[in-house]
Protein backbone atom coordinates (compact mmCIF):
# COMPACT_ATOMS: atom_id res chain seq x y z
CA UNK A 1 0.00 0.00 0.00
CA UNK A 2 1.64 3.36 -0.89
CA UNK A 3 1.53 6.28 1.07
CA UNK A 4 -1.41 8.06 -0.92
CA UNK A 5 -3.71 4.85 -0.40
CA UNK A 6 -2.97 4.73 3.68
CA UNK A 7 -4.10 8.30 4.48
CA UNK A 8 -6.68 8.05 2.39
CA UNK A 9 -7.67 5.11 4.47
CA UNK A 10 -6.93 6.42 7.78
CA UNK A 11 -8.67 9.89 7.03
CA UNK A 12 -11.90 7.40 6.22
CA UNK A 13 -11.30 6.03 9.77
CA UNK A 14 -11.34 9.24 11.59
CA UNK A 15 -14.31 10.37 9.64
CA UNK A 16 -16.20 7.62 10.20
CA UNK A 17 -16.93 7.57 14.06
CA UNK A 18 -17.20 11.25 13.76
CA UNK A 19 -20.26 10.81 11.15
CA UNK A 20 -21.94 8.36 13.69
CA UNK A 21 -21.28 10.17 16.52
CA UNK A 22 -22.69 13.13 14.41
CA UNK A 23 -25.57 11.02 13.50
CA UNK A 24 -25.90 10.08 17.01
CA UNK A 25 -26.23 13.32 18.63
CA UNK A 26 -28.96 14.82 15.57
CA UNK A 27 -30.84 11.24 17.25
CA UNK A 28 -30.29 11.95 20.15
CA UNK A 29 -31.73 15.15 20.27
CA UNK A 30 -34.39 14.34 17.71
CA UNK A 31 -36.09 12.03 20.08
CA UNK A 32 -34.92 14.78 23.21
CA UNK A 33 -37.50 17.43 21.12
CA UNK A 34 -40.25 14.61 20.67
CA UNK A 35 -40.19 13.83 24.05
CA UNK A 36 -40.35 17.75 24.90
CA UNK A 37 -43.16 18.35 22.76
CA UNK A 38 -44.71 15.25 23.91
CA UNK A 39 -44.31 16.60 27.33
CA UNK A 40 -45.79 19.76 26.61
CA UNK A 41 -49.10 18.12 24.73
CA UNK A 42 -49.26 16.07 28.15
CA UNK A 43 -49.67 19.48 29.92
CA UNK A 44 -51.62 21.19 27.50
CA UNK A 45 -54.10 18.23 27.78
CA UNK A 46 -54.17 18.53 31.75
CA UNK A 47 -54.46 21.67 32.05
CA UNK A 48 -57.38 22.13 29.69
CA UNK A 49 -59.03 18.87 31.03
CA UNK A 50 -59.17 20.52 34.70
CA UNK A 51 -60.47 23.64 33.12
CA UNK A 52 -63.20 22.06 31.74
CA UNK A 53 -64.36 19.30 33.88
CA UNK A 54 -67.08 20.91 34.74
CA UNK A 55 -68.10 22.10 31.15
CA UNK A 56 -67.50 18.66 29.66
CA UNK A 57 -69.77 16.90 32.41
CA UNK A 58 -72.93 19.62 31.94
CA UNK A 59 -72.24 19.14 28.15
CA UNK A 60 -72.48 15.66 28.18
CA UNK A 61 -75.63 15.14 31.07
CA UNK A 62 -77.73 17.72 28.77
CA UNK A 63 -76.44 16.54 25.58
CA UNK A 64 -78.15 12.87 26.34
CA UNK A 65 -81.18 13.94 27.91
CA UNK A 66 -81.83 15.77 24.40
CA UNK A 67 -81.04 13.39 22.75
CA UNK A 68 -83.64 11.31 24.36
CA UNK A 69 -85.86 14.10 24.83
CA UNK A 70 -88.55 12.45 22.45
CA UNK A 71 -88.07 8.95 24.34
CA UNK A 72 -88.50 10.31 27.65
CA UNK A 73 -92.15 9.16 27.73
CA UNK A 74 -92.93 12.63 28.82
CA UNK A 75 -90.56 13.53 31.39
CA UNK A 76 -88.16 15.47 29.49
CA UNK A 77 -90.50 16.65 26.44
CA UNK A 78 -94.14 16.34 26.79
CA UNK A 79 -96.43 14.59 24.35
CA UNK A 80 -98.11 16.49 21.95
CA UNK A 81 -101.79 16.28 22.02
CA UNK A 82 -104.44 16.15 19.58
CA UNK A 83 -107.14 18.71 18.78
CA UNK A 84 -110.86 18.17 17.75
CA UNK A 85 -110.30 18.05 13.89
CA UNK A 86 -107.51 18.07 11.01
CA UNK A 87 -106.41 20.74 9.30
CA UNK A 88 -106.96 24.37 9.80
CA UNK A 89 -110.57 24.99 8.81
CA UNK A 90 -113.04 26.20 11.53
CA UNK A 91 -109.85 27.63 13.28
CA UNK A 92 -110.72 30.18 15.77
CA UNK A 93 -108.72 33.47 15.02
CA UNK A 94 -104.72 33.54 15.88
CA UNK A 95 -105.44 37.00 18.24
CA UNK A 96 -108.73 34.77 20.02
CA UNK A 97 -106.52 31.84 20.99
CA UNK A 98 -103.82 34.45 22.03
CA UNK A 99 -106.03 35.50 24.30
CA UNK A 100 -107.15 32.09 25.51
CA UNK A 101 -103.42 31.31 26.27
CA UNK A 102 -102.76 34.19 28.12
CA UNK A 103 -105.74 33.68 30.41
CA UNK A 104 -105.00 30.58 30.96
CA UNK A 105 -101.44 31.26 31.83
CA UNK A 106 -102.53 33.51 34.27
CA UNK A 107 -105.51 31.73 36.01
CA UNK A 108 -102.96 28.49 36.61
CA UNK A 109 -99.71 29.86 37.41
CA UNK A 110 -99.77 33.66 38.99
CA UNK A 111 -101.49 36.67 37.74
CA UNK A 112 -98.14 38.43 37.85
CA UNK A 113 -96.47 35.89 35.44
CA UNK A 114 -95.27 36.79 31.87
CA UNK A 115 -97.38 37.00 29.61
CA UNK A 116 -94.81 37.61 26.24
CA UNK A 117 -95.57 35.09 23.84
CA UNK A 118 -91.81 33.94 21.76
CA UNK A 119 -92.87 31.54 19.45
CA UNK A 120 -96.70 29.64 18.62
CA UNK A 121 -96.26 26.48 16.73
CA UNK A 122 -98.89 25.14 14.85
CA UNK A 123 -99.66 21.63 14.41
CA UNK A 124 -102.75 21.74 11.43
CA UNK A 125 -102.24 17.44 11.32
CA UNK A 126 -102.59 17.68 14.95
CA UNK A 127 -105.28 20.19 14.97
CA UNK A 128 -103.57 22.41 17.51
CA UNK A 129 -101.31 24.54 18.06
CA UNK A 130 -98.67 24.94 21.07
CA UNK A 131 -97.81 28.49 23.12
CA UNK A 132 -94.24 28.90 24.10
CA UNK A 133 -93.82 31.94 26.27
CA UNK A 134 -90.52 34.31 26.49
CA UNK A 135 -89.78 34.39 29.88
CA UNK A 136 -90.20 31.54 31.75
CA UNK A 137 -90.36 27.29 30.60
CA UNK A 138 -94.45 27.75 30.82
CA UNK A 139 -95.82 26.11 28.02
CA UNK A 140 -99.41 25.18 26.16
CA UNK A 141 -101.32 23.11 24.33
CA UNK A 142 -104.39 24.51 22.47
CA UNK A 143 -107.45 22.63 20.45
CA UNK A 144 -107.34 24.99 17.42
CA UNK A 145 -111.09 25.19 17.14
CA UNK A 146 -112.76 25.05 20.56
CA UNK A 147 -109.84 26.69 21.60
CA UNK A 148 -109.68 24.40 24.85
CA UNK A 149 -106.64 23.59 26.63
CA UNK A 150 -105.14 20.03 25.60
CA UNK A 151 -102.17 20.42 28.19
CA UNK A 152 -100.10 22.57 30.28
CA UNK A 153 -96.63 21.80 30.53
CA UNK A 154 -93.07 22.90 32.09
CA UNK A 155 -90.77 22.65 29.02
CA UNK A 156 -87.81 21.24 30.28
CA UNK A 157 -86.52 20.31 27.19
CA UNK A 158 -86.13 23.73 26.77
CA UNK A 159 -84.66 24.58 29.79
CA UNK A 160 -82.15 21.42 29.41
CA UNK A 161 -81.11 23.15 25.96
CA UNK A 162 -80.63 26.67 27.29
CA UNK A 163 -78.31 24.86 29.87
CA UNK A 164 -76.87 22.99 26.98
CA UNK A 165 -75.82 26.02 25.05
CA UNK A 166 -75.20 28.58 27.90
CA UNK A 167 -78.60 30.99 26.97
CA UNK A 168 -79.42 30.01 30.60
CA UNK A 169 -76.90 32.66 31.55
CA UNK A 170 -77.56 35.32 29.00
CA UNK A 171 -81.47 35.14 30.16
CA UNK A 172 -80.55 35.42 33.63
CA UNK A 173 -78.11 38.24 33.66
CA UNK A 174 -80.15 39.46 30.92
CA UNK A 175 -77.48 39.95 28.24
CA UNK A 176 -78.20 41.52 25.46
CA UNK A 177 -77.31 39.44 21.99
CA UNK A 178 -76.80 36.03 23.38
CA UNK A 179 -73.21 37.28 24.07
CA UNK A 180 -72.52 34.24 26.79
CA UNK A 181 -73.79 31.48 24.40
CA UNK A 182 -71.43 33.23 22.03
CA UNK A 183 -68.61 32.73 24.17
CA UNK A 184 -69.41 29.74 26.09
CA UNK A 185 -70.12 27.74 22.34
CA UNK A 186 -67.38 29.43 21.11
CA UNK A 187 -64.78 28.38 23.90
CA UNK A 188 -66.12 24.76 24.84
CA UNK A 189 -66.06 24.19 20.77
CA UNK A 190 -62.34 25.13 20.38
CA UNK A 191 -61.12 23.42 24.00
CA UNK A 192 -62.81 20.41 22.70
CA UNK A 193 -60.82 20.40 19.37
CA UNK A 194 -57.39 21.46 21.69
CA UNK A 195 -58.23 18.76 24.10
CA UNK A 196 -59.12 16.21 20.78
CA UNK A 197 -55.88 16.93 19.36
CA UNK A 198 -53.56 16.72 22.42
CA UNK A 199 -55.21 13.15 23.43
CA UNK A 200 -54.44 12.01 19.90
CA UNK A 201 -50.96 13.24 20.09
CA UNK A 202 -50.69 11.59 23.84
CA UNK A 203 -51.57 8.20 22.11
CA UNK A 204 -49.58 8.50 19.00
CA UNK A 205 -46.20 10.58 20.07
CA UNK A 206 -45.00 7.10 22.21
CA UNK A 207 -45.57 5.16 19.56
CA UNK A 208 -43.71 7.59 17.21
CA UNK A 209 -40.46 7.66 19.33
CA UNK A 210 -40.46 4.01 20.03
CA UNK A 211 -40.50 3.36 15.75
CA UNK A 212 -38.03 5.98 15.30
Amino acid sequence: MDKTQHSSAGFQCFLFPCFTYIAEVMENSARKQQARVLRNFRKIHRITGIILFVFFIILGVTGILLGWKKNSGGLIQAKTHSGSTKGLSGWLPLDSLQHIAVTAIRSEISRDISTEIDKIDIRPEKGMMKVIFKDHYHGLQIDGVTGAILHREYRTSDLIEHIHDGTIIDNWLNLPGGAFKLFYTAFTGFATIVFSVTGFWLWYGPKRMRKH
